[in-house]
């Protein structure tokens, strides 16, 4: 089974445990109460990884990502020049400045293609990324804050749609079904 990503970047990069997203208000239940520390792991780390499992829907996407050495800027590549409205975003919902949302979210992007590359094994095709990020799918939008508008600002609406926080053994089999079909239909060339 594969690792949940959002658990192992937690772990790995020190931040609290993430709160889902309530479908019904659409934001977590103890926003009020959390901390801009806590705030910002809220909306960092899934804004990032939204970004870079939108980034990985391509076979130019993937081969970048296993091509380009660690360490450059991950957050440029992935939010694929929306970078910046990612990270005022973010900024805004964590209430910090910009400068210490950036610095997260390129902690988080490095960690993220860190993940992804051990995940998708060796050797590594694109195939295999995006099979990985296809069953990571919901464990990142899950948690992903409605307030930030990803789908807007990655122009892919369906990110945003509350269906995606629902959970429930009838949502869950929808939720599989779904990640079937979109990597599935791609591959026909239906989307």
């Amino acid at each position: 089974m594969a690792t949940n990503i959002i658990e192992t970047i937690q772990m790995n990069l020190g931040y609290s445990n993430l709160q889902k997203v309530d479908p019904n208000i659409q934001e977590t239940k103890l926003h009020e109460d959390q901390a801009s520390i806590e705030k910002l792991g809220q909306a960092a780390i899934p804004a990032v990884l939204t970004a870079l499992y939108k980034f990985t829907r391509t076979d130019a996407g993937c081969r970048q990502l296993l091509t380009t050495q660690i360490g450059g800027d991950w957050l440029t590549v992935i939010c694929a020049g929306k970078e910046k409205e990612v990270v005022e975003k973010v900024a805004h919902y964590a209430i910090v400045t910009e400068n210490q949302a950036r610095s997260h979210m390129e902690n988080i992007a490095e960690q993220a293609v860190k993940i992804v590359r051990e995940a998708a094994g060796t050797p590594a095709t694109p195939e295999k990324i995006k099979a990985y990020m296809n069953s990571q799918r919901h464990n990142i939008l899950v948690y992903l804050p409605a307030a930030l508008y990803m789908g807007d600002v990655l122009n892919d609406e369906g990110l945003d749609d509350k269906t995606n926080k629902m959970e429930g053994p009838v949502s869950n089999m929808m939720h599989r079904i779904e990640n079937s079909f979109s990597d599935g239909d791609r591959k026909k060339g239906l989307f």
